[in-house]
């Protein structure tokens, strides 16, 4: 009986996971797109198709980014005490400039780290800021970027 409720009980945690990752992965590529971002000009021209390729260089730098994101947007928001954080975008030194003296060291650091992450995950930053563009257009691409991110974060938490 009880390896019943043992086996019950694991795959709840299992969905749960499930659900947690799938969670995670599309907010991250929310975050990724809002806060902390490189920047890009606007491209009139409609956006090119994203290959497999593509998808799953994206992902492996936006799951690598996150946990420096996160420390990154820590330590600022500390620093800033209870006013509200600015948007960073990495090729604006205006919005870096805007951040008192030790956080923009910080933004600048993180800038520096995420674009030698994108560029080891065979993207330029170009393409890495464009294809952010698309995914916040095309809801056919924004799933395919979260399977890939949900597929990627088991393979990492698989023993």
């Amino acid at each position: 009986m009880q390896k019943t409720a043992n086996l019950f009980f694991r795959d709840s945690l299992k969905q749960m996971f499930s659900r947690t990752l799938s969670y995670s992965a599309i907010a991250t590529t929310g975050l990724i797109a809002s806060v902390l971002i490189f920047s890009t000009k606007a491209n009139a021209q409609s956006p090119s198709p994203v290959n497999s390729n593509e998808i799953n260089s994206y992902a492996q730098a936006v799951l690598a980014m996150e946990p420096a994101r996160q420390q990154a947007f820590d330590d600022i928001k500390k620093l800033m005490g209870g006013r509200e954080i600015p948007q960073i975008v990495c090729n604006d030194p205006k919005s870096i400039s805007a951040l008192p003296k030790k956080a923009q060291g910080i933004a600048v650091n993180y800038c520096k780290h995420s674009q030698k992450i994108v560029e080891d995950n065979n993207l330029t930053i170009e393409r890495f800021n464009q294809i952010t563009v698309d995914i916040q257009k095309d809801e056919n691409l924004k799933r395919q970027v979260s399977n890939a991110l949900i597929r990627l974060q088991k393979a990492s938490a698989a023993p």
